[in-house]
């Protein structure tokens, strides 16, 4: 049953492929659009899926290609409502928490000052894992663009958390 196989795929990719939407994205509510509308047209053309390829790799070239054609039409909506995470807030003690929100809230604000093309980068191979190898062929980049773009990135983070020169 390629639906049971398709579900079962996709569920152990969907929180990386989630990550992956909310770097592009940098909106929650496109983020989960994002990956929502991936998850779609990869259940599509899950028929064109080759077994044997990296279903991860797949999800997440498809969506960046969303993504792209997301920017090309305009379809992105505005922020008009409070964001999903706000809903957690509520009734919640943040104390014992509190630093490492800071510390992780502060590295993403900061990834998220990265150009589009070294952001990319960043979080397919610094936050999700990816391979150098994988990266570039998500992104259909070359190794070299990739590697490039990683260590330009990795150090506008250091100077932005202030810990390069």
């Amino acid at each position: 049953m390629p639906s049971l196989s398709f579900d079962s795929e996709l569920a152990a990719v969907w929180p990386r492929l989630r990550r992956f939407a909310h770097a592009l994205a940098r909106n929650p509510a496109d983020a989960d659009d994002l990956a929502q509308m991936a998850a779609e047209k990869a259940f599509k053309s899950f028929a064109q899926f080759q077994p044997g390829t990296k279903f991860d790799s797949w999800m997440f070239r498809i969506c960046r290609t969303v993504w792209i054609d997301m920017i090309r039409s305009g379809t992105r909506r505005a922020a008009h409502e409070a964001p999903p995470e706000a809903a957690d807030a509520v009734g919640f003690d943040p104390r014992p928490a509190t630093e490492a929100a800071i510390d992780l809230k502060t590295a993403m604000a900061a990834m998220q000052r990265l150009p589009e093309e070294q952001r990319e980068v960043v979080a397919l191979i610094l936050v999700d894992g990816f391979g150098y190898r994988e990266a570039a062929e998500i992104l259909e980049q070359p190794i070299g663009t990739v590697s490039s773009r990683l260590a330009r990135g990795r150090q506008a983070l250091l100077v932005m958390l202030g810990e390069g020169g």
